[in-house]
């Protein structure tokens, strides 16, 4: 976060700057602490609304994958694989009627798969 930002202007904010996307922002999503890096990382859902999105300076490549297709091993943040599966698990929840939830949890316990 910048100075005198709330948390969705940086949301808003990253998400440009990092895959040049336009989104419309959600609710927070996630908050996910890291206390061994002294950090805690926050997601918001948002909708994409169109598809020129691009790589950002700190960003090597910006693309969409379908669940299935996510280069796992590739993902260079633990909070943002912890996030993804919270998102598909309650996608799933969703169109079964559910709605989405809100998600806290500490990276240094392991995840269940």
């Amino acid at each position: 976060m910048e100075n005198y930002e709330t948390t969705a202007d940086a949301a808003l904010r990253e998400t440009q700057e990092e895959a040049g996307a336009n989104i419309a922002l959600h609710g927070l999503f996630s908050l996910l602490n890291v206390p061994h890096v002294h950090q805690v990382h926050m997601f918001y859902r948002a909708t994409l609304l169109d598809l020129n999105y691009q790589a950002g300076p700190e960003s090597l490549e910006v693309n969409i994958f379908s669940e299935s297709q996510i280069p796992w091993n590739e993902i260079a943040f633990p909070t943002v694989a912890h996030t993804l599966k919270f998102f598909f698990e309650d996608c799933k929840k969703a169109k079964q009627g559910g709605e989405y939830g809100f998600h806290a949890y500490d990276i240094d316990k392991p995840m269940k798969d």
